[in-house]
Order: structure tokens, then C-alpha cells, then sequence
């Protein structure tokens, strides 16, 4: 029979079970001696003397719970290694990679610049009259693109592309005051909807039902023939009230869904104060969506706004530029001696919304995981 020490795994100490009378011997991993009550396969200590089962038992699962907490933090930190990718992060990435954004970032960015330096930009004054414009306006017939004037007269002798280049600004102005004040509106209705429940909610939401029941340019439009004079500010409040259902709906449906999430249970749990959950916890998760929807309601903004000038509902000051009035003053009356008083502002309406809505739609896209590609 052969000896038990010469086959591999026969007679080997187990870690911790080495009798303290007959201390195990052997080489060291460095080659030197191992000494009396080591392992020769771990760098744990063995049974001490005198040492009870119990007791080494105990030692042994201390040294399990010491791993996995090793664990646990080699875990956190690679979780929180700012090598991450962020919701936000990930979302701007697909955004630069996605063609219909740049087109929508590349047409908003310009219109933007074009409005703030309008100044600038702009060769004359918006309302000056040339001489060598007015001398050449008759009833059928008005001055083209000439030197210095390079999209020609309006009806009244001043040069056209100033008044376009000034129209951006004045357009901008209105879409981003209106577009503020229904954003303002809707989530505070919204937030008070979502955050209270009950009758509250009840009586908001079919407010916002039957105002969403009437079309928005009509319900503008009546809106607007309530007040006693017609103005620049009443068509910015009429925009701004047709679009406060739009973000009270959807700002209510997203908090409706916070109050069921895990984060918002355990701070009701932990004994946080129902307003602090609203504001620190369902309200900025929220907003999300609501942000990305006011994007889109810009260029509905522009497009309402320009409508009411159109329609004759907007400011009456002949001498401002704004694309909607240009529009609808200037290229309605005289659309058949020259259309290009039609073309350019219908155009550069066209241009602004088609950008504002294809920047919008990319970034609904790129945020909400339910779109994405």
C-alpha cells in the first residue's frame, strides 16, 4: 500500500483544521522553510491554540464578510468612475451623431445669431425711406434687388433685407416670451395636479380638457378679439395660454408616474416631508420631457404668432418688423405686382420652424429610452 503523502490531495491539511499538537511544515511561497501553523497554500493564519470549532468558525466567516465588502467597494468605485456615461452625456452623443439634429442645431444657431446681432448685421435702418427706392414706386410696380438693396423695396421706399434681418429679432422675441410664460403656467398647473391629486387634479385637468377641445390657432384667435385693442402683448398671451394645456398634461402624467417610483416610496418611508418629495424628487425628474416639449412649442409659437399678424389680429405698427406682419400687410396686398414681399418672410418662417421641430424631435429621441435607436 502506498504512502498517503505521496498521492496529490491525500493527507493534505485543510486551511484552519491543522492540529495544534502537529504543526504543518513546508515550503514557503518565496522557498524559504514554512514555519509552525502556516498554510502553505494561503496567507491566512491557521486554528490558534486552543481555539474552539465555534471560534474558528466565526474567524472564518469575519473573513468571508471582510471580502465581500472588498467587494462591494471594488463595485462603487467602478461605478462611480467618471469614465461613466451619463443619461444627459449619452443623450448629447447620439445628438452630434445624428444628422437631423446638426440641421436643426445648425438652422436654430444661425437664426439665433441673425436676431441678436440684427444691429449689425443689417446694412440700414428698418424703417428709413431711400430716395432712390420711393422715386420708383408706383401703384404696379415696386423696386427689385438693385445695388445696395439687395431684396429690392418695400411698398413704402425701405429696404427689404433690413427688415428681415430686424424681423428675426422681432420674431424670436415673441416665440421666446410666449413659450416661457405657457412653460411657466403648465408646470405649475401641472405640478400642482400631479402632486396633490384628488378633486384638485379632477378640476385642473378638465380645465386643460376643454381648452385642448378648441384648435389652438382658434382658441388664439378668440383670445385675442377679447381685448379692447390689439397689440404685440396680446399675441404673445394668447400664444403663451394655448400652449399652457400642452405642458400641464404632460408635466401631470410624468409626476403621476414619480409617485409610484422606488426613490419617491422610500423618501415617504424615511418620513420626508411631502413637499420636499415634490420638489427635490417627482418635479426635477420630471422635467425632462417638458423641457424637450417647449422646443417643439417654439416653432408652434412662431407659427401662431405669425398667423395673428397675418390675419390682421397682431401689432398695427406698420413700422415694425416682424415676419407675420410683413406677411400679411405688405405680401397679401401686393403679392401680384411683386411676391417676393410674400416669399422671403413665408420662407424664413418656414425655415425657423422646420429647424426649432427637427432639434426637437432629435432630442425627444435621443432622451426618451422608449425612441431610442
Amino acid at each position: 500500500m502506498s504512502d498517503p503523502t505521496t498521492r496529490p490531495g491525500v493527507g493534505k491539511p485543510r486551511t484552519g483544521d491543522t492540529p495544534t499538537d502537529q504543526p504543518a511544515e513546508g515550503p514557503a511561497a518565496d522557498g524559504q522553510p514554512g514555519q509552525p501553523g502556516e498554510n502553505p497554500t494561503s496567507d491566512r493564519p491557521a486554528g490558534q491554540p486552543g481555539e474552539t470549532p465555534a471560534q474558528r468558525r466565526e474567524r472564518s466567516l469575519g473573513r468571508l464578510g471582510d471580502r465581500k465588502r472588498a467587494r462591494l467597494d471594488e463595485l462603487a468605485r467602478a461605478t462611480a468612475d467618471p469614465g461613466g456615461v451619463s443619461l444627459y452625456r449619452d443623450a448629447l452623443r447620439r445628438l452630434r451623431r445624428n444628422p437631423v439634429a446638426i440641421v436643426g442645431a445648425v438652422i436654430v444657431g444661425l437664426f439665433v445669431l441673425v436676431a441678436i446681432f440684427a444691429p449689425l448685421i443689417a446694412p440700414h435702418d428698418p424703417v428709413q425711406r431711400f430716395d432712390e427706392l420711393t422715386r420708383d414706386l408706383t401703384v404696379d410696380s415696386i423696386p427689385g434687388a438693385t445695388a445696395g438693396h439687395p431684396f429690392g423695396s418695400d411698398p413704402l421706399g425701405r429696404d427689404f433685407f433690413s427688415r428681415m434681418i430686424h424681423g428675426s429679432r422681432q420674431t424670436l422675441f415673441v416665440g421666446v416670451l410666449a413659450t416661457l410664460i405657457g412653460l411657466t403656467l403648465g408646470v405649475l398647473l401641472g405640478a400642482v395636479a400631479g402632486a396633490f391629486g384628488g378633486w384638485v387634479d379632477v378640476v385642473l385637468m378638465r380645465l386643460t380638457d376643454v381648452m385642448l377641445a378648441l384648435p389652438s390657432l382658434l382658441l388664439a384667435i378668440t383670445l385675442v378679439a377679447m381685448a379692447s385693442r390689439s397689440s404685440q402683448w396680446t399675441v404673445i398671451f394668447a400664444v403663451a395660454i394655448v400652449s399652457v394645456p400642452i405642458f400641464a398634461r404632460l408635466l401631470r402624467g410624468s409626476m403621476l408616474a414619480q409617485r409610484e417610483s422606488d426613490h419617491v416610496l422610500a423618501a415617504r418611508a424615511l418620513g420626508v416631508k411631502e413637499r420636499n418629495i415634490v420638489l427635490r424628487h417627482m418635479l426635477p425628474n420630471s422635467l425632462t420631457a417638458v423641457i424637450v416639449q417647449a422646443t417643439l412649442t417654439f416653432a408652434v409659437a412662431i407659427l401662431d404668432a405669425a398667423a395673428l399678424s397675418f390675419l390682421g389680429l397682431g401689432d398695427p405698427d406698420i413700422n415694425r418688423a416682424e415676419w407675420g406682419l410683413m406677411l400679411g400687410v405688405d405680401g397679401q396686398r401686393y403679392f401680384e405686382v411683386r411676391p417676393e414681399l410674400a416669399y422671403y418672410p413665408a420662407l424664413a418662417i418656414i425655415v425657423v420652424a422646420l429647424g426649432f421641430t427637427l432639434l426637437g424631435e432629435a432630442m425627444r429621441e435621443a432622451i426618451d429610452p422608449k425612441n431610442r435607436r
